[in-house]
């Protein structure tokens, strides 16, 4: 008796994209969100800096998940908070889904939704420098010098609204 073909099995992951106000995150959420930002800006970097600086309460977190792991974050700032613009700010994505276009998502929805929150304010970065390129081909264009900030050289950057 000939024997049946095994089962395909199909990829079961979920995907998805989330925008959350910090007042709505879960704790285990927002660990996760912590956990991925300390392991690339602190451990990776070997950058010693305040990540928490009061930003995070007003702040929306975006993120890309694939099933319960954070692959991509950034958070989306209000004008006003970090600078007098909006502002996209943590901008990450997790070493093993790098070179993958991830991060250029990630940053044209952050656009997209600063856009439409504010409609009116141009939107501010404070880019690490050796990343300028891959800003300026997004649309936003460098204010002034290189600067250091926590060991870091960094660059202001804008995306004007008009």
């Amino acid at each position: 008796m000939p024997m049946a073909p095994a089962a395909t099995i199909t990829d079961a992951v979920q995907r998805r994209w989330l925008n959350t106000p910090f007042s709505a995150l879960e704790a285990d959420q927002l660990y996760a969100l912590l956990q991925l930002r300390q392991d690339v800006f602190v451990v990776e970097q070997t950058c010693v800096y305040r990540d928490l600086d009061g930003l995070d309460r007003d702040s929306w977190h975006m993120r890309y998940l694939e099933g319960d792991t954070v692959l991509a974050y950034q958070r989306c700032l209000p004008p006003g908070l970090a600078y007098p613009e909006s502002s996209l700010g943590r901008i990450l994505v997790a070493p093993a889904t790098r070179g993958t276009g991830l991060g250029r998502e990630l940053v044209l929805r952050g656009i997209e939704f600063n856009r439409q929150q504010w409609p009116q304010a141009d939107i501010s970065i404070g880019a690490q420098a050796y990343l300028e390129d891959f800003y300026g081909s997004l649309g936003f264009v460098s204010e002034g010098v290189p600067y250091p900030e926590d060991g870091i050289l960094h660059i202001h950057m804008r995306l004007r609204f008009s």
